[in-house]
């Protein structure tokens, strides 16, 4: 690694931690995964081989915590890692406020959206029987979501429950409702649409904490401007 040649902290620190993928990683950690294939799948493209050695580095840094187990390795934040979380959410909330949103000229995957939307279920808010829901993304393979009082999972095929309701459009058009760019109505007009009884459509919604920044409001025109 070149070394920018500085006694200051935060060069030091950004030595460490401004490499591609490395606060990406360090989210997925936040957000709880902690095997190798759990961490890849919210950030798909990243190749193993950059992925292994980003997470030896950060073990070797300190930052995390690396255990052994019959099903092959985990990964968790020490003292020093968990620190990280206020970088990386300042990070997403200067992200939110002040960069353009644009999801239909963004290139964009859609495992990541489909991770943080299985992570962000409110179980609690979930029908009593299990059902799955239908992803037809335009482009993407078929994706099915498993939702139980205590379980979400999302397939390439259907496990073997009701297909209840079923989910299609394009891709920022998801993108757009997830992150909180636009209502589920205002996804609707950009092309998002679900299809299935009426009670569980008008529900839907309301089943996710959505995206972790999506009350994070975008920065006015003339704010931008002065900036």
């Amino acid at each position: 690694m070149t070394s920018y040649g500085q006694f200051c902290a935060m060069a030091r620190a950004h030595e460490m931690l401004g490499g591609r993928w490395t606060l990406l990683i360090v989210r997925e950690i936040l957000c709880g995964a902690g095997r190798f294939n759990d961490i890849r799948r919210g950030i798909p493209r990243i190749s193993k081989t950059m992925l292994s050695e980003r997470l030896q580095a950060l073990v070797a840094a300190g930052a995390l915590r690396r255990s052994d187990g019959a099903a092959g390795p985990d990964y968790a934040l020490t003292e020093a890692g968990l620190e990280l979380a206020e970088l990386v959410k300042a990070m997403g909330v200067w992200g939110q406020r002040w960069l353009p949103r644009h999801p239909d000229a963004e290139d964009l995957d859609l495992e990541p959206v489909l991770t943080d939307m299985q992570r962000r279920v409110r179980f609690a808010a979930l029908p009593d029987e299990p059902l799955v829901v239908r992803f037809e993304i335009a482009g993407h393979p078929l994706r099915f979501l498993l939702l139980k009082r205590a379980e979400a999972s999302f397939c390439s095929q259907n496990p073997g429950f009701p297909e209840a309701l079923t989910l299609r459009g394009p891709l920022p058009a998801l993108v757009a409702w997830w992150r909180g760019d636009v209502s589920f109505s205002g996804s609707n007009r950009l092309g998002l649409a679900l299809s299935g009884p009426r009670e569980l459509t008008r529900a839907f919604p309301d089943w996710f904490e959505r995206y972790l920044f999506a009350g994070v409001a975008p920065a006015r025109s003339d704010e931008r401007a002065s900036a």
